[in-house]
């Protein structure tokens, strides 16, 4: 883990910042929590205190709400990325990848060689 995971990941907020920086509840948060898809550190005393990263995951999951998503929804999501980024791609995977986002550029680029699929094969 690099430097900025290590910052990232520290658990320095209580619950009050938290709330004002997400503007959720303290009920939403440890629901959200309770669901598993936020892992607050405890200090001594057993309060929450909360990373970057566990601020980014709560304006995210506040984002998937908005967007229609569900609490289920976004769980499984979280769950298949965890999949996702334990599996390591292959070759032939990467190349599938780079072709399928070239072919989509091509959609939005006017008049190039990429538009009219004239692109070198990978």
């Amino acid at each position: 883990m690099g430097e900025k995971e290590i910052r990232r990941s520290m658990p320095l907020f209580p619950i009050g910042p938290v709330m004002k920086l997400t503007n959720l509840t303290a009920r939403q948060i440890r629901y959200y929590e309770d669901q598993g898809l936020i892992h607050p550190a405890r200090n001594e005393g057993n309060h929450r205190h909360y990373s970057l990263q566990d601020i980014d995951t709560l304006l995210e999951i506040k984002d998937y709400l908005n967007d229609g998503l569900n609490i289920a929804g976004i769980k499984k999501m979280y769950k298949m990325q965890e999949q996702v980024a334990k599996t390591p791609l292959t070759d032939e995977d990467v190349r599938k990848i780079l072709r399928k986002e070239m072919q989509q550029a091509g959609r939005f680029v006017k008049g190039t060689d990429i538009q009219k699929n004239q692109y070198p094969k990978l």
